[in-house]
């Protein structure tokens, strides 16, 4: 049997997650990223990288024997840019057996803190968000028209190592803001990961997951656990109103939901290693001290 070749259109935090796995066990992979460097690491040494941006194709045979593919370029003002150059090769591509676009929970937009599913009306409320519901359907083309087995992953919010309270608490920057009934779903890196892995055992074309882990909670909840962790004093609690938030992050506050993971659970099996933020803050730290 030839060797499983993943090709990632965006190396970044979750896409490496997954590709260093695959990589150490005997996969080829190959991948985009804005500046093409490698980590030094025995798996992500064996990670082929190729420049990528809007205009600059891939060079010809890039995509040649790939049988996997997974994409977390967002789209900007003029759409997905991955479709936009390379959509018609990935329609054609003869070897193809899964394909994933890693999307964000934010197409759902608000609910005033109630339960979403993947059945749940798509609603954006940014226009950054009504960009992601416009690539998602431009994916989901694929499949319908094509028969690309492409599978959809709406990503809460992402931690792990490198990018958790941790950091923010030890650097000074880490704020605890309150606003009554605001919580928000997260999931740890090597879920993700484990999730791909899992989609990628058991294949459902046209399918959308959230991947998220089973607590929503409030941001000042998990900040205060973190610094509890750390033996600190949390910061102090700021109303919302109060806090002075960039036009972006007031983006994410505009939304309130709690999202449901049970599809990707029922469809492959799949297990979360962190069900909640407390596991996976443990596990960080102590990943830390062992290094």
């Amino acid at each position: 049997m030839d060797t499983p070749f993943l090709f990632c259109f965006g190396l970044g935090y979750s896409a490496r997650a997954l590709a260093r796995r695959l990589a150490a066990r005997g996969w080829r992979v190959a991948g985009t990223a804005r500046a093409p460097e490698s980590s030094g690491s025995p798996a992500e040494a064996e990670i082929a990288l190729l420049p990528f941006e809007r205009g600059r194709p891939l060079p010809p045979g890039a995509l040649d024997g790939v049988t996997h593919l997974l994409s977390s370029i967002p789209p900007d003002e003029a759409g997905d840019p991955v479709l936009d150059l390379h959509g018609h090769d990935l329609a054609r591509l003869p070897g193809l057996r899964w394909a994933g676009y890693l999307s964000t929970t934010g197409v759902y937009g608000d609910y005033g803190g109630a339960w979403v599913d993947e059945e749940t009306q798509r609603r954006p409320t940014s226009a950054r968000a009504r960009r992601r519901v416009a690539a998602e359907d431009a994916w989901l083309d694929l499949f319908r028209r094509d028969g690309a087995p492409v599978h959809l992953f709406r990503l809460a919010g992402i931690y792990g190592p490198g990018r958790s309270p941790f950091d923010a608490l030890r650097d000074g920057t880490a704020k605890r803001i309150h606003r009554p009934g605001q919580v928000f779903s997260r999931i740890h890196v090597d879920d993700i990961a484990g999730a791909l892995e899992a989609s990628i055992a058991s294949p459902v074309p046209g399918a959308a997951y959230n991947l998220c882990d089973d607590e929503p909670a409030p941001p000042a909840e998990v900040t205060a656990f973190a610094a509890g962790l750390l033996g600190i004093e949390p910061p102090l609690l700021v109303p919302y109103d109060e806090a002075a938030l960039s036009p972006m992050a007031r983006t994410f506050w505009a939304d309130n939901k709690r999202v449901r993971n049970d599809r990707i659970k029922r469809d492959t099996g799949f297990a979360l290693l962190h069900p909640d933020y407390r596991s996976g803050l443990r596990a960080i730290l102590q990943a830390e001290r062992q290094a």
